[in-house]
């Protein structure tokens, strides 16, 4: 079963590496899961997202991307 909220990355980004933060931190308060998909393994991520990464997404819905802000993926959760 895939998880509500979905972080879009690639290996060696550090904005990345503090959305994941983010992401352990609401998504686990709210007792929820996510999934990570690295964006470099399917062309068709890459042509969608390119420069934009990190995306999160809750639902299927875009919340943000580059930095992240837990307030708007705490709300999209709820």
């Amino acid at each position: 079963m895939r998880s509500r909220a979905v972080l879009y990355s690639r290996v060696g980004c550090h904005l990345c590496d503090d959305a994941r933060a983010v992401l352990v931190e609401v998504c686990g308060a709210a007792g929820e899961g996510f999934d990570e998909i690295d964006i470099d393994g399917d062309p068709e991520l890459r042509a969608r997202y390119g420069d934009e990464i990190p995306v999160v997404t809750v639902d299927d819905e875009v919340v943000g991307f580059w930095r992240i802000d837990p307030e708007r993926v705490r709300k999209a959760l709820a």
